[in-house]
């Protein structure tokens, strides 16, 4: 297993990734990420939610994660980051059965979300709750999904949402942006060096693209979590938003 200091060295591509790819990544912060800016935070999530709906995105999450619980009587679902709660309310209509745990670490979307409808459904549990460190116990949960959120996180952290999210559940499914090849990855390059201008969502979402973990440096993810770790990826390659799906199970 890699040391943390060694992981946190890991380029977003991945180790062993052609130089190129290793060098179009950023450091920068989306909106998201910061709080010294509450306004245009807030529009980011808006629009999110609203592009989520539109676009079908909430609806096409829930259909995957709803796929996980297939032969499961009142399945356990925790949502980690889940911002808006898109894919929970699109998941309850799905799995009426289902018992969601809704989370997210940043408090006022917590509660946006509890003063929302699901906050009063008998349902759904709506909690402040860090992705890295999840307050649970060890299987407590058939489902654990993370949605559009994993590359906000440094590579020390995302690989704790490796070991937590399989150790509480049966099933860890993460869904995030695509890595994309080098050459189409450098106009994000470009326009995230001159992003003071753009709506605060397209800002967030050029940042973005560069901060996506590609398949090398997911599996290196997985690995310095827990060698016992198997994880399957596969991808939507769709317009506008190219998707990886990471499928991470504890092996026997």
């Amino acid at each position: 297993m890699t040391e943390t200091a060694d992981i946190d060295a890991m380029p977003r591509a991945g180790f062993g990734a052609p130089v190129w790819d290793r060098k179009l990544q950023t450091d920068r912060l989306e909106y998201l990420d910061r709080d010294d800016v509450p306004a245009k935070k807030r529009s980011v999530v808006e629009s999110l939610d609203l592009l989520g709906e539109k676009k079908g995105l909430h609806r096409w999450n829930a259909e995957q994660a709803a796929g996980f619980l297939v032969g499961i009587d009142s399945p356990r679902v925790l949502e980690l980051g889940a911002a808006h709660g898109g894919l929970s309310r699109e998941l309850l209509k799905l799995r009426p059965d289902a018992s969601i745990t809704v989370t997210d670490i940043e408090p006022s979307s917590v509660a946006g979300i509890a003063a929302s409808g699901m906050g009063s459904d008998p349902r759904v549990s709506v909690r402040v709750m860090d992705a890295t460190a999840i307050d649970a116990p060890d299987g407590a949960f058939d489902l654990v999904v993370f949605a559009l959120s994993f590359h906000h996180l440094p590579p020390s952290l995302a690989a704790k949402v490796f070991a937590e999210g399989t150790r509480v559940g049966r099933t860890l499914l993460i869904i995030d942006l695509l890595r994309l090849p080098a050459p189409l990855l450098a106009p994000a390059y470009l326009f995230a060096a001159a992003v003071g201008w753009v709506r605060p969502v397209a800002h967030d979402g050029a940042i973005s693209q560069l901060r996506a973990y590609g398949p090398r440096a997911l599996r290196s993810l997985a690995e310095h979590a827990d060698p016992s770790i198997i994880i399957e990826l596969r991808a939507r390659l769709q317009l506008p938003m190219p998707l990886q799906i990471v499928v991470a199970r504890r092996g026997l």
